[in-house]
């Protein structure tokens, strides 16, 4: 029984001590929550099914930006292939993505 006490504090001393699960479990939701409300953006995609107008109208919609503003992203898209229309927060942009597919607009969010 000796030799094996002493094994066990013998162990106890060389094993590091584990920190529990539950500052894993914080640190993992902090880092969840830093992501969502790191800059994400929000691309437009060309494509040959919507007009000018429809696609500068939804901008307008989605964004409440000017006409002017609008144009200029719609072309930047048309001539790019695609263009960042929005930087923000993930809902942000989750919320604006969601005016913009109304219309079946191609879209994508970065973070």
């Amino acid at each position: 029984m000796r030799k094996d006490a002493a094994l066990f504090s013998l162990m106890a001393q060389i094993e590091p001590k584990k920190k529990p699960l539950v500052e894993v479990d914080v640190m993992e939701q902090t880092q969840e929550d830093e992501a969502l409300e790191t800059p994400w953006k929000l691309i437009l995609y060309d494509d040959d099914i919507h007009t000018f107008d429809e696609v500068i109208n939804q901008l307008i919609k989605a964004l409440g930006c000017s006409k002017s503003h609008a144009e200029e992203l719609t072309f930047r898209v048309h001539n790019e292939g695609k263009a960042v229309v929005f930087e923000g927060s993930f809902e942000e942009c989750l919320k604006r993505n969601s005016v913009l597919q109304e219309i079946q607009l191609i879209t994508e969010i970065k973070g």
